[in-house]
């Protein structure tokens, strides 16, 4: 063969197409921001799964439709920098409370440009992780697709991530406080 592929590039009829796993990493592309925030897996796993609470804070994702478990679809309401709003409607693979949320979609037709979003939550000390926002395209259009984007999605997910870690962070100290004041009062 010609091409580097791990299967053939002919089927029979009846034979399934390969899936988009196999093809080589050339066709990937992953973009990644984190940030550290100063509360417990608990208060950021609400906040992130909070959906309805997003038009009020989340300048990236700014509505979500759905239920927060697996298998279930969203539709989902992405607002980039300089760029139309688009709506997609993923599906939810992975719902690990406090530690990850990922769905995956695609653009069109599957194996031209599809997406899988990776929310990780991960613990680096007492009331305070660090949140990963990513996500990992893959199709015959990702290389070029995700260069178009890059700038503007890479912005768009500090400005969610910094807007997760004020409104996590808020909660906590408020929660805090209370705590502190039921504390005296006893």
């Amino acid at each position: 063969s010609l091409f580097p592929f791990p299967f053939p590039l002919s089927f029979r009829k009846g034979t399934p197409a390969p899936r988009l796993e196999l093809l080589p990493t050339m066709f990937e592309r992953e973009i990644e921001e984190s940030i550290e925030i100063a509360a417990g897996p608990s208060e950021v796993w609400w906040q992130l799964t909070n959906f309805e609470s997003y038009p009020e804070w989340n300048p990236f994702i700014t509505r979500i439709d759905g239920e927060v478990r697996e298998g279930a679809r969203l539709s989902v309401t992405l607002d980039f920098h300089s760029m139309p709003r688009i709506t997609v409607r993923p599906k939810v693979i992975v719902v690990d409370p406090q530690r990850q949320l990922r769905w995956r979609g695609r653009m069109g037709i599957p194996n031209l440009f599809d997406g899988r979003h990776i929310f990780t939550i991960e613990t680096t000390g007492v009331n305070r992780v660090c949140f990963k926002q990513r996500e990992r395209f893959s199709g015959l259009f990702a290389p070029g697709g995700v260069s178009l984007i890059e700038r503007a999605l890479r912005r768009s997910f500090r400005e969610m991530n910094e807007a997760l870690r004020q409104r996590a962070e808020a909660a906590h100290a408020t929660r805090e406080v209370a705590r502190a004041e039921r504390a005296e009062h006893r």
